[in-house]
Parts: structure tokens; sequence; C-alpha cells
């Protein structure tokens, strides 16, 4: 495939993937102040995040991360895609089969045991939401992947109004909120994208399963020790800040489910982007290392542009909570460093991806896990609930270098160490004026656009390419 050619599919479908997102991700971020509302106080913010957190975490135990199976392999044109499908159902069937029968453990979590049914409700339709998505995804049916988004969040938006609104059930309605729009779509789909052509018990193929397995059961504990680093703060907070400046853990959770308001701008750009990512990492096979080179310098510079522009939007932002929710911007800096760091370990993965190594994507993870367990602990003793934020950095950014590194013996990407640190650097610089500085807004300001100038070149390149290669079709159909 030509050099633009490829530029141009990877455009193409992010700009269908943010058809798809758009909708999703502009009620994700009205959602946040609305719950800060339409929720009694903090506490029950932190209760109903606490439970939001379990499904999460149950969800790739229960699929055995067989979506990442499904995709990449439904990808491999020599690969029968009934056997995809079917396999992958079967999976996600036998994991919620398993998780029905540790019924008495699950119990165990703590807050879980009130909302059990629908935890596993939530977990079920995500899973079979996620199979068919991720099916019709390897299909390149891209164009249905946009409408089912739209879809779900006009659904999502109806179901919590519904819930919250009208029949204000609290945490109940959010959780049902969620399984009700996940089922909705899952059907849409099924339905839409002729899932049922695929749907046949004899095309459960053993073999392809086995490999599927090999290919997914490494994600499960990668997953976990994503989840870990993500949401084990929550846990920590609860279990550690009870009486803090005199109010309870639970009030300090939903401060911090506040503060990653903001920050979700990052993983928005993020999950639209890798969505388009992926495809064309697996199918564009051709002078791969100069290719990932060059999108990682551009996507790196978009993320850096966006974490100092929401760092100075941080404060002026949270006034969209409820008043008892401001202090939580304090927590946005370094959860938005979170989220980048993310960003970019998702885009390494896709190295793993490439090439099958999901073992090594557990490794890395599993070390990041680890270090934010440890860091966890230590930062709240030494720094109080804002102590997780930077574990959660400190810790992504670890596992970063550990697949920037591992990922050399793979593929050759040019990472610019020393631009990249330059911009970390001056992103360091802002947070401390944010903190520091009563009278920050002119100083940040400044240095928001700095650093936004100092990646303009980047941004402006293949913006420009991208012109060029429009300008020439209209040429060449003219």
């Amino acid at each position: 495939m030509s050099d633009s050619k490829r530029y141009s599919t990877l455009v193409n479908n992010t700009i269908l993937f943010a058809i798809s997102n758009f909708g999703s991700k502009i009620i994700s971020l009205i959602i946040q102040p609305y719950l800060s509302y339409a929720l009694a106080n903090p506490d029950v913010m932190g209760v109903t995040s606490l439970m939001q957190s379990v499904a999460n975490l149950l969800i790739p135990v229960v699929s055995l991360g067989v979506s990442f199976a499904v995709i990449r392999f439904g990808l491999d044109r020599k690969v029968d895609k009934s056997s995809v499908f079917m396999n992958g159902l079967a999976t996600i069937l036998l994991g919620f089969a398993l998780m029905a029968v540790c019924w008495p453990l699950v119990r165990l979590i703590p807050n879980a045991a009130d909302y059990l049914v629908l935890i596993y409700a939530c977990v079920l339709m995500s899973c079979l939401r996620t199979l068919c998505t991720q099916f019709i995804r390897s299909r390149m049916l891209n164009r249905l992947v946009a409408v089912d988004g739209v879809l779900t969040s006009a659904t999502l938006l109806g179901f919590y109004y519904l819930f919250l609104d009208v029949l204000d059930l609290g945490a109940n309605g959010y959780l049902l909120a969620m399984a009700c729009s996940d089922a909705l779509s899952a059907i849409f789909v099924f339905i839409a994208g002729h899932c049922h052509q695929y749907f046949s018990f004899k095309k459960f193929n053993k073999a392809l399963w086995k490999d599927m397995l090999r290919y997914c059961i490494p994600m499960i504990p990668a997953s976990i020790s994503f989840w870990i680093i993500n949401a084990s703060d929550l846990f920590y907070v609860q279990g550690m800040c009870d009486g803090i400046d005199g109010k309870s853990s639970t009030w300090w959770v939903g401060l911090l489910k506040a503060g990653y308001y903001l920050p979700q701008i990052i993983t928005i750009v993020g999950q639209i982007f890798y969505e388009a990512w992926q495809l064309s990492a697996v199918t564009e096979e051709s002078e791969r290392s100069a290719f990932f080179s060059k999108v990682f310098r551009v996507y790196a510079a978009v993320m850096f542009c966006c974490v100092a522009g929401v760092i100075w939007l941080c404060q002026p932002m949270m006034h969209v909570f409820r008043e008892d929710y401001f202090l939580g911007w304090q927590f946005v800096p370094f959860l938005t460093l979170a989220s980048m760091c993310t960003c970019l370990n998702n885009f390494l993965n896709s190295v793993y991806v490439v090439y099958k190594r999901s073992t090594s994507s557990f490794y890395t993870m599993l070390v990041g896990a680890v270090v934010n367990l440890v860091l966890n602990f230590l930062f709240i003793r030494w720094f109080g609930p804002w102590g997780v934020t930077m574990a959660s950095f400190i810790s992504l950014l670890i596992v970063f270098l550990l697949r920037a590194y591992s990922t050399h013996g793979l593929l050759e990407i040019d990472f610019h160490p020393a631009w990249m640190l330059l911009n970390l650097g001056l992103i360091f610089v802002e947070i401390a004026m944010l903190f520091k500085l009563e009278h920050w807004v002119l100083p940040v300001t400044v240095l928001t656009f700095a650093i936004c100038l100092l990646n303009f070149r980047e941004v402006f390149a293949m913006v420009e390419k991208l012109l060029g290669m429009v300008l020439h079709r209209r040429k060449k159909s003219n």
C-alpha cells in the first residue's frame, strides 16, 4: 500500500470512530457533573464509582479477554469468521457460568452484596456487546460501529434520565441504565451486523479456540493489572482516608471520581485513535518501523497539547460540578498525565497485537500494577488522598518505559526521548505553578501556549499532508 493510502485509511477510520464515539463521549462529559446533582452527595457518588469498578474488574475475568482474540483472529483472512464468533460466544457464556458459581465469593467484595444482581447484569451485557462490536469491527463494518455508538449514547442518556431522575433509583439506577443500554446495543449490532449468519453451533472450532485462548488468556492478568493501576485508587482511598479533614472515605472516593472528569478528554482522544490504529497496525505490513515512528510522534504531540490544555482548565471546569466537588481539581493534573501514559501504552500494545505477543503485554502491565500497589499505600500516607494520582502516573510511566524497551526487539520505533522529556518537564512546571502560585492564570496560560507551540510542527505537518491528499483527489476527480 502506498504511503499516502495508508495514512488516508488511518484518518478515514479515525473519523468514523470519532463519529461512533462522539455521542457516548459527549454524554460521558455531561454525566459526571449531572451525577453530582442527581446523586445525594459525594458519598453516594463514591459507592456508585466503587460498584462500577467492581464490574470493570469482573468483565475481563468473565470474558477471559476473548474480545482481544475476536478482533485479532477476525482480521486474519485465513480464519473462518463464524468460528471466531462462536468461539467468542462460548468463552463468554462459560466464563459467566463460572462467575455464577462463584456468587458467594463475589459477595465478599466490599459494598458489592447489595448490588450483586445488577453487577452481574452489567458484566454479562457488557461482554456480549463487546463481542458483537469487536466482531463487526474485525469485518471492517466501521460505519455500523459509528451508528451503534450514536444509538447506544442515546439509549444510555434515556435510561439515565428514567432511572435517576424519574424513578430516583440512585446507585441502582446507574447500574441498571448501563446494563439496559449495553443489552440494546448487543441486540442491534447482532441483527444489523448480520451476526446471526455466523451463528452456528457446528462452527465451534476446538483447535482455533485453543489458539484464541492461548492469545487472550494472558490478557486477563494484563487487564486486571490495568484495573489495579486505574481503579484500585478508589479502594485504597476508601480504606485509608476515612476521617481526613473530617470527611468519610466514600466522600473522598466521590471527589476522586469527579477528578477523573477532565482526564476523560485525553482518554476519549486516545480511544478514538486506538480503535482505528489497531486496524492499520495489523493490516499495514510494509515499512512498519517508519510508519509506527511517524504516527507515534504526531500522536504524542497531540497528547502533550491536550494534557497542557486540560491542566490549564482544571480549576475553571470544576465549577460545572456542585460546589462541594470543587476540590476535585487537585486530583486532575496527575490523573491527566496518567491518562496520557495509558494512551501511549496502548499504542505500544499494538506492537504486541501485531506480533501476537500478549504475554509481553501482561508482564509489563504486571510490573506497573505491583509498583502501583506499593506507591498507593506510601503516597496516601505521605500526601493524603491526592497521593494515588501520583502513584498512577509513575506506575503507567514505568509501563511505557518497559514497553518502549521490550518492543525494540520487534519493531524499531523512534520515540524522540529528548523531545518527550522537554514536554514532560514543561508540564511539571505548569503543575507546580498551578499549585504554588496564587495568581496562576497568566503564567500557566503562557506555558500552555508554549507547549502547544513546541508540538505544532508535528501536528501541522500531518494536517498539511492530509490537505494535500484531499486536494490531489479533487484534481483527479476534475
